[in-house]
């Protein structure tokens, strides 16, 4: 096989073109999210792909050499898309079985007006974690604890600010989260491996976060009793229709064991799936037919009680499709200007002016909360900085776990922060916000969504005291080799040497 990786396949951009694709792509996401207001840059992402190819055959490069570059990144993301095909039938057989309905049921009984927004942030922080979504969590238990909120008298800011500190912080470290699986596919590193970097932020982020809620909860609530109506609606409806017991954990508990034994994660979901059909078939005398549909077309139900619906009719194999599809191509939009050499250019660039680890931390981090910023697009905000600089920091000799956490907190955390971004007009409108009607000052959810924020802050904050910022392993550096992975020479080297491939990954390249 051709050396996928050879930068002398076509000469170096200058930097005006190589951002050209870039410029151009996002204007056309532009036109797609705001003029027309359709939050789906499949597209856009495409027509970005075909004009990053029209600039490599400008800079010498062949058609096969470029499809080489783009389906070489695909390839890195295959793991990633087999992980989200268990993730659909996860959540339509866990549903099915009674564990997502027994957490939402024991998180519903644990509320209290004093405590109910730091209670929002941990329920929501389960049901994100255990579904691994959040905008499913957000849309549906986030929008249920908007009305008990308005029931207890609390500003529509504060809980909404709670509800998404929670929901986003779940699909963070959640096995089952698209987001979680992508940062380390495109960075070249372990999901678990992964999830474990981030517990430094995560775990401050939300105990502070905690902290602020608990003592807002007890400023905010007076001493009158608030109607429960919705929530005992809720939960009846849920004892109704399913069996609610403590046991019907162990399917999710299973995965988590898994993981913290550091099993593979598709073994490690795919034995939560079997869990979870054993417990629908005993506990819930669900039929082994309706088990593959729930598999492949998600949990339906009709109840009655709206939060309820909205909130278990999902999941799926198909219910993927849409994210599984947006991956590919924003892979092979990355792979792309890979291969055209378009981020070596702009790399360089930056290389010249950070020159420190945590220069380059806080340029990786400020990268993905830009092209949250201008192409409104979790996605692209984690693979786009993935693949631009994951040779940096191989070159640095630091992880690329350093990476995957910068990207994923500045892409997946402040995501529903900008009010335009895909995450935040969903926020908005699943929220009831109302900030097109003129309620400007429910945009105050924004700083109130302490965890998306902080977190973020303490990871640049880590670097710059070299604090929980791993160098790179033994194993990870043969594991580069092996693969001919791409490393940025910023040593004592000339700044004009970096993104050239070391020797050796040159030489492990060629031999494939």
């Amino acid at each position: 096989m051709k050396d996928s990786y050879k930068s002398k396949d076509c000469r170096l951009p200058s930097l005006p073109l190589a951002l050209t694709p870039i410029v151009l792509t996002l204007l056309v996401l532009g036109i797609q999210l705001f003029y027309f207001g359709d939050f789906t840059p499949h597209i856009p992402l495409a027509i970005g792909l075909a004009i990053t190819a029209l600039v490599g055959i400008r800079l010498g490069l062949r058609w096969r050499q470029i499809e080489e570059g783009i389906f070489h990144v695909i390839h890195v993301s295959l793991p990633s898309v087999s992980v989200l095909i268990c993730v659909g039938m996860i959540i339509g057989v866990w549903i099915a079985s009674g564990t997502v309905p027994t957490l939402i049921y024991y998180g519903l009984t644990l509320l209290t007006p004093q405590l109910f927004l730091a209670a929002a942030m941990l329920l929501c922080s389960v049901v994100s974690l255990a579904l691994g979504t959040s905008w499913g969590t957000v849309g549906t238990v986030g929008l249920a604890l908007m009305g008990i909120g308005a029931g207890f008298d609390i500003p529509m800011y504060w809980t909404a600010g709670a509800v998404v500190s929670g929901a986003f912080f779940g699909d963070k470290i959640s096995p089952l989260s698209d987001t979680t699986n992508l940062a380390p596919a495109v960075t070249g590193t372990d999901l678990f491996s992964h999830i474990k970097n981030m517990m430094p932020t995560t775990i401050p982020a939300m105990l502070i976060a905690f902290v602020i809620y608990l003592f807002a909860g007890f400023s905010l609530i007076g001493s009158d009793d608030a109607s429960f109506d919705r929530i005992n609606a809720i939960t009846a409806s849920l004892q109704e229709n399913f069996t609610i017991s403590a046991w019907l954990l162990l399917p999710a508990l299973l995965v988590i064991v898994l993981a913290v034994k550091r099993m593979p994660p598709i073994p490690s979901l795919f034995a939560g799936v079997l869990a979870g059909a054993v417990a629908a078939m005993l506990v819930q005398g669900v039929g082994l037919h309706d088990l593959f549909t729930y598999g492949n077309s998600g949990y339906s139900i009709s109840t009655g009680v709206g939060e309820i619906d909205s909130l278990l009719n999902r999941g799926g194999i198909q219910s993927m499709m849409w994210t599984i599809s947006l991956v590919l191509i924003a892979l092979g939009f990355g792979g792309a200007l890979e291969k055209t050499r378009c981020l070596e250019a702009i790399i360089k660039v930056i290389i010249r002016k950070v020159r420190s680890f945590a220069g380059v931390q806080t340029a990786a981090a400020a990268t993905s909360v830009a092209t949250n910023l201008v192409a409104g697009d979790p996605y692209l905000s984690i693979a786009l900085p993935g693949r631009m600089y994951a040779p940096v920091y191989r070159g640095m000799g630091y992880s690329p776990l350093n990476l995957s956490r910068a990207i994923e907190e500045g892409g997946t955390l402040i995501s529903p922060l900008v009010p335009w971004n895909a995450g935040g007009a969903f926020v908005i409108s699943a929220l009831g916000l109302g900030i097109a009607e003129g309620n400007i000052e429910n945009l105050l959810y924004i700083p109130l969504a302490f965890a998306c924020w902080i977190a973020p802050i303490l990871g640049i904050a880590y670097a710059y005291f070299g604090l929980f910022s791993p160098r790179a392993s033994e194993s990870e550096r043969r594991e580069w080799q092996e693969k001919g992975e791409l490393v940025s020479d910023v040593g004592e080297r000339s700044r004009d040497d970096v993104l050239e491939p070391s020797a050796a990954a040159v030489a492990s390249a060629k031999g494939r």
